[in-house]
């Protein structure tokens, strides 16, 4: 009767356990990331010729065709130490995936005890001593959890979505690296750049004085502007140690982001006078293609994945827990090994259920208010994804416009510098309005240098948010 009553109860639990317990998971209907609006293309594209709807290339920085570009972000992927430590995390999530998975096979254990024992007399209600001998313990043991209502299912779900989760975060690494190369590199060369432009207002500074002085001289001028010429000069020199610094730093980070000391930087790279320049509109795509490109949206969504099936986890607490085994073995006296009577063997199973639920159920409730957090935080990264393409578009097109109004202004100021020269030449002028001319001049020079360093770092800022970079990387 025992036996037909255990067989009823595991038939009426394999009934029971016909289905996965918890929700299964799929994208809300409500999430922002199904919304129109950020499916559609940019605001910031839309009459924009410096942007197009083009499709981003795999590798972006491509776009500016520059070998030594290609060459230091390559070096970075393959040497930088964010990514190591990217690459070691995603590692280590296999290994937890493959530890989830293990539950799911039997528990297969063998056990080899042998010794040799002296056994207390008393402990076997025996008067008499019993000798020492040799004793021993071998079997083989075997069990398996039947997961009637999917917990272990569930949980290996959940370890797999956390395991994308890590794979999504390596690849954000990737952009982060490729960006901050970019970055630095415009800085190098940036810097290169608007220390050229102060360079040349310096030396037209000096040329300057020197025509001054012989005008004074000559009688044709004053020492006042002679002693205002010089002070211009110093301010010119002033601003050159700074640039030096900031281009010096910039190729200190190149260095440590292609994975080495700072100490061995590249002084080659210092040459640089020209920021990285496009030769062609940026391709920005579309919301549908940024949303499904960007790792940290997908990281988001994957952890979102991952708290839904610890739901089912959490309600399987509330269900029986079935396992099924069986042993093998022989214990007893070295004399009588392997013998009737030292050997053994069972089979039969295990039912464990709990039955207070007040824990599991609070573990329930835990589970799922996570799940609508992670579904928040979705949304929150989908919508910050979304601002910051429209952010570093508006940003870019505005300071395409004050570049165009800086270099307006700087060929009015090369004009006025003829003019007032030749003025002064002819004696119709003093030195005092060519000094205006020419402090203008090397302004709106440094001013333009400055601004298409700016434009370039507009450009990174604009593709870091595009979150491209990473999938051939990926591949390789």
């Amino acid at each position: 009767m025992s036996r037909r009553l255990a067989a009823g109860l595991l038939a009426a639990l394999a009934l029971a356990g016909c289905k996965t317990v918890g929700p299964d998971y799929h994208l809300p209907s409500q999430a922002t990331v199904k919304a129109p609006a950020a499916q559609g293309g940019f605001v910031g594209a839309q009459a924009n010729p410096a942007v197009s709807q083009a499709p981003l290339p795999l590798d972006w920085w491509r776009l500016y065709d520059d070998l030594r570009l290609d060459g230091l972000i390559g070096q970075a992927f393959a040497a930088n130490t964010d990514l190591r430590i990217a690459e070691a995390n995603l590692e280590r999530s296999h290994a937890l995936l493959a530890e989830a998975q293990a539950a799911r096979r039997p528990n297969l254990t063998f056990n080899f005890d042998p010794a040799y024992a002296q056994l207390s007399a008393q402990q076997y209600l025996q008067t008499a001593a019993v000798p020492a001998m040799g004793l021993y313990d071998v079997g083989l043991s075997l069990s398996y959890q039947l997961d009637l209502f999917g917990g272990i299912r569930r949980g290996i779900e959940a370890a797999k979505a956390d395991d994308e989760a890590v794979e999504a975060a390596r690849d954000l690494a990737r952009v982060n690296v490729a960006a901050e190369v970019m970055r630095a590199y415009v800085d190098v060369c940036g810097g290169g750049a608007e220390l050229a432009a102060a360079r040349r207002a310096l030396d037209l500074q000096q040329r300057s004085l020197a025509l001054t002085q012989r005008l004074t001289r000559a009688g044709r001028g004053v020492s006042l502007d002679v002693t205002r010429s010089q002070g211009q000069i110093e301010l010119y020199r002033a601003n050159i140690p700074a640039l030096l610094a900031r281009q010096r730093n910039a190729v200190f980070r190149l260095a440590t982001l292609t994975g080495r000391p700072p100490a061995a930087f590249d002084a080659s790279l210092e040459a640089c006078a020209a920021p990285p320049a496009l030769r062609a509109p940026i391709p920005v795509g579309d919301g549908a293609a940024l949303l499904a490109r960007r790792p940290d949206v997908r990281a988001a969504e994957r952890r979102l994945a991952a708290s839904t099936a610890t739901i089912g986890v959490r309600t399987a607490a509330l269900y029986p827990n079935v396992a099924l085994g069986g042993s093998i073995g022989s214990t007893g006296a070295m004399s009588s090994a392997l013998s009737d009577l030292t050997n053994r063997y069972a089979v039969g199973s295990n039912i464990t259920w709990r039955l207070d639920h007040t824990a599991d159920r609070a573990r329930i409730e835990q589970a799922q208010a996570q799940a609508r957090a992670d579904l928040a935080r979705f949304d929150g990264t989908v919508l910050t994804a979304l601002r910051e393409v429209e952010s570093a578009l508006n940003t870019y097109s505005h300071d395409l416009d004050r570049d165009a109004n800086l270099r307006a202004a700087q060929a009015s100021a090369r004009q006025a510098l003829a003019d007032a020269r030749r003025l002064q030449a002819s004696g119709r002028t003093g030195a005092l309005a060519t000094l205006d001319a020419e402090r203008t001049l090397a302004s709106t020079d440094l001013a333009v240098a400055a601004s298409q360093s700016q434009l370039a770092a507009d450009q990174v800022g604009l593709f870091l948010a595009l979150g491209g970079g990473w999938e051939t990387a990926a591949a390789r």
